[in-house]
């Protein structure tokens, strides 16, 4: 099931109303190894919605779908359903902190019920053949001890390979899912000492990741490297994964050419009734070094938005840029 080198090596981080279809079509177009990941879908919403929320083209993968719940029948039946599709993974989150999320029982606060999400994993894992991950927190509230992390870790383990761990904790209450990511500290060294002890399993790290050297250094001690806001906001920082991290002879792309590899899908997509605003949105950070980048954002959130606005408005903001 693995590949010569770990599957999740290097991977873009699950985003909510960031990492949609329109913008991991974009990111691989800059790479083509990375493993990217879906905004988190909760199980229920999968079972009782109107329209399809799994909807996504070929050309993403390899893509890992990220569900919420804590109903391993649910999330057996949604996993089913995703391997179908033809994801190349599902991944629960036990991770995102927010009121809304523990309401629903997911997310973060599930790391307080480790045996409940070895069910899960178990349910999830029995019903699918392609692999199912976990993301979690080093620890939540008070349980913050690398005894309570190595407790969850050892329940859960029987049914899953792969953890990724951001490696922050999460208060549950107090704290805003955006403060979550940026207030409890980052501990890199909690999670190394993880591999260490664990040493079979493949340990992903994440949070407040930003460079190639960054991810090199990280990849001493854990097996796979998860960026989230900075793969967003400075796409073009993918352009290196295949030939830095996966170690793969192809030439670095550039955010020019990833742009350019866009007109196709956005002609095909606008032809589907889509709005040019909902694809290039995510392309706005693309060319943070470059001269005229500024020109670039300026001239796509003005025009995208316009009636009938078609593929001429990318390459007209595109005129404004000198990439190098």
């Amino acid at each position: 099931m693995h590949q010569t080198y770990y599957r999740g090596r290097f991977s873009v981080a699950p985003m909510l109303d960031w990492t949609t279809r329109h913008c991991r079509y974009f990111h691989r177009q800059f790479t083509q190894h990375t493993l990217l990941y879906t905004e988190m879908i909760t199980a229920p919403a999968i079972i009782h919605a109107k329209y399809d929320l799994l909807a996504f083209d070929p050309a993403e993968n390899p893509v890992a779908l990220q569900l919420g719940g804590s109903d391993p029948t649910q999330l057996a039946h949604c996993a089913k359903l995703v391997e179908e599709r033809g994801y190349a993974e599902i991944n629960l989150n036990v991770g995102c902190p927010s009121d809304r999320v523990q309401n629903g029982m997911f997310g973060a606060c599930l790391m307080g019920k480790a045996d409940l999400v070895a069910d899960c994993m178990k349910a999830m894992r029995d019903a699918v053949d392609i692999p199912v991950t976990v993301k979690h927190r080093i620890g939540i509230d008070d349980l913050d001890s690398y005894e309570f992390l190595c407790d969850f870790i050892e329940k859960v383990q029987p049914y899953s390979q792969d953890f990724i761990v951001h490696a922050r904790k999460a208060w549950l209450s107090g704290l805003s899912p955006k403060e979550n990511r940026e207030i409890p500290p980052l501990d890199y060294e909690r999670v190394y000492q993880l591999k260490r002890d664990f040493p079979h399993l493949n340990i992903s790290i994440n949070g407040g990741i930003k460079t190639i050297d960054e991810i090199k250094t990280h990849l001493q001690f854990v097996d796979g490297v998860m960026v989230g806001r900075e793969a967003y906001q400075n796409p073009s920082l993918l352009g290196a994964i295949d030939s830095q991290i996966f170690g793969e002879n192809l030439p670095l792309v550039t955010a020019k050419e990833a742009v350019e590899k866009m007109f196709p899908y956005i002609e095909q997509q606008l032809s589907q009734g889509v709005y040019l605003n909902h694809i290039v949105r995510h392309m706005l950070g693309a060319f943070q070094q470059c001269k005229g980048a500024r020109q670039w954002r300026r001239h796509l959130s003005e025009n995208a938005t316009k009636p009938g606005a078609g593929v001429e408005v990318v390459e007209q903001a595109l005129a404004f840029v000198q990439a190098g």
